[in-house]
């Protein structure tokens, strides 16, 4: 009789083998309903049969990379390794990524039709999630990059063209460093990236809302939504080409236009009729509501457009700080010069020497109007060897030196004629029926979009330090910006689960704090660490353990409307 194996044997023939999900059965599922992998089938077809890893998938793999952690591309595979391959959309046959996989299949997309590609994308989307498209908001910001990029020089390649990386006007501050202008485009329905464009790093915000409101119509198919962007769109030439062709736009009027200044000389001696438009609760408890007002200007702009007066109780109080600050660094800079004029080595020789410089301290600092001066002088007795060096035969010779004394402060009238417009501002528009509270309300929403370009340059983190080819770094942003969709859909999907559930905050946070707005950041963060084990004897799967989903877990994926058995199958 063959004696039974014992349980030592039996343990050293088991075998335990551990695949990462993490949030990827997630991202996956959005990506489905995008239908991103079917898109990129077809876009970038693969005919060789020796292709380990075939363009559309590396692609579909890079990014899931972006939208739960950003690696460069050479560290891509062993990112990859601990993963499902099934969660990575990668097929059973297919090989790990490489680096030059991934750089090749950068290649192909470049040279794809990606303008067609992402029109049928974002008109799927529009109408798989039911967007609305009624009012879209643009706006660009600046990527910088380090290093030099010599063959970024904007060139086409292949036909095609690439935005020139060089040196502009830098949003983040770094002029030091070149850079690239990405031009995005949301809706106002849960701030969806529908449109995004490459610019030179040198080309101004003035001379590109024309090409982008262009693209959104033939996106659109209609130009009558409500195009919302910043001051730089405020030129005769761009509003004029949006309204000759039935657009309807809201921008903010520019302090360098002269209807801005008209306006501020009728507030001095005018009290508008404000209507209260919207009022919030304050950022803190002790804080005030924070309250807006409106009224139709007493004005026209030169090209007859409508112009609405605002006032901020926000803005009261940063333009109240702000003259404040100019006050102080204009007397800080006054009292700098006076101690100059004190200094036994002054060289100004008369009074306007002085009243220039003194012009010149307060023109730094902005505060030439808020800020009045008088210069006083008077003769110094002093003395001086006659001879050189001190000595029995030594004389000394008195004289006099003109000295000058410099006496500041703040010139009243003219605070107080500034205080009336404290808190103002005003909204141009071509839309003559759209009320006042609606109008100020689509110009206020504009700040989400400033949340997607900081999504986009500090959490997915798309500065292209690792790559140098421009037809890579158009490809890769093409790619940043499927991510960026992505991701937002998630966080739609979520917050428009929660509205519909009356659920006004989920434990998300450390220590389960609440969060009231969640992100799709957070929310994948959650399921980082979800892994599936499989057991096999002898190498024959015996059977599985599933994740263990918590009660938050499960809450999530019912509020996404995931079925659980991605995680647990």
């Amino acid at each position: 009789m063959i004696a039974p194996p014992t349980p030592t044997v039996l343990a050293e023939r088991l075998e335990l083998r551990s695949r990462t999900l993490g949030a990827l059965p997630i991202v996956s599922h959005f990506l489905e309903r995008m239908r991103v992998g079917a898109l990129l089938e077809r876009y970038l077809p693969c005919a060789e049969a020796r292709v380990v890893l075939t363009p559309a998938r590396a692609i579909g793999l890079l990014v899931r990379n972006l939208c739960v952690s950003h690696q460069p591309l050479y560290a891509l595979g062993e990112w990859a390794a601990p993963f499902d391959r099934a969660a990575l959309g990668l097929g059973g046959g297919e090989g790990g990524p490489s680096d030059d996989q991934l750089a090749r299949a950068l290649d192909r997309l470049f040279l794809a039709d990606r303008a067609s590609f992402l029109t049928e994308l974002v008109l799927g989307v529009i109408a798989e999630f039911q967007i609305d498209c009624s009012q879209l908001h643009n706006d660009s910001t600046t990527i910088t990059l380090h290093g030099k990029y010599r063959e970024a020089d904007g060139r086409e390649r292949a036909g095609k063209p690439t935005a020139a990386i060089t040196y502009g006007r830098s949003k983040d501050h770094r002029p030091d460093l070149k850079q690239l202008l990405w031009i995005l485009t949301v809706s106002a329905d849960g701030a969806l990236p529908l449109a995004y464009r490459l610019a030179d790093g040198n080309t101004p915000d003035e001379h590109t809302h024309i090409a982008t409101w262009d693209a959104l119509t033939t996106l659109a198919g209609d130009p009558s939504f409500l195009y919302v962007a910043d001051c730089k769109l405020c030129t005769r030439e761009q509003m004029a080409h949006i309204d000759a062709r039935g657009g309807r736009f809201v921008t903010v009027l520019p302090r360098s236009r002269k209807e801005d200044g008209q306006l501020r000389v009728w507030l001095s001696s005018e009290a508008p009729a404000f209507t209260e438009a919207d009022r919030r609760p304050g950022k803190r408890r002790e804080d005030p509501n924070e309250v807006w007002w409106t009224a139709p200007a007493p004005i026209h702009s030169a090209e007859g457009h409508r112009i609405v007066l605002v006032r901020s109780t926000i803005k009261h109080q940063l333009d109240q700080a702000a003259r404040a600050d100019t006050i102080t660094r204009g007397m800080a800079a006054l009292e700098q010069l006076q101690h100059r004029l004190q200094s036994p080595k002054c060289r100004f020789k008369d009074r306007t020497e002085v009243a220039h410089a003194a012009d010149q301290a307060l023109k730094r600092t902005s505060a030439s109007e808020l800020i009045r001066y008088e210069i006083s002088e008077h003769l110094e007795q002093r003395t001086r060897l006659h001879s050189r060096g001190p000595g029995k035969g030594s004389q000394r010779r008195n004289f006099q030196k003109l000295r000058f004394e410099l006496t500041a402060h703040t010139n009243q009238a003219a605070l107080a004629n500034k205080a009336t417009a404290d808190g103002c501002f005003a909204l141009i528009t071509n839309d003559h029926q759209l009320p006042d509270p609606e109008l100020l309300a689509a110009y206020r929403y504009q700040p989400n979009l400033e949340k997607r370009h900081h999504q986009l340059k500090s959490v997915h983190d798309a500065a292209p330090v690792f790559l140098k080819s421009p037809e890579r770094i158009e490809a890769l942003f093409c790619s940043h910006f499927i991510a960026l969709l992505c991701c937002c859909l998630i966080e739609r999907q979520l917050r428009h689960a929660m509205a519909r559930q009356h659920i006004t905050h989920l434990p998300l946070f450390p220590e389960q704090r609440a969060c009231r707005h969640p992100t799709a950041t957070r929310t994948l963060q959650l399921f980082s660490e979800l892994t599936r084990h499989r057991l096999y004897h002898d190498g024959h799967h015996l059977t599985d353990f599933p994740p263990q989903l918590t009660p938050l877990h499960t809450q999530l994926l019912d509020l996404l409307e995931i079925p659980h058995a991605l995680y647990t199958t």
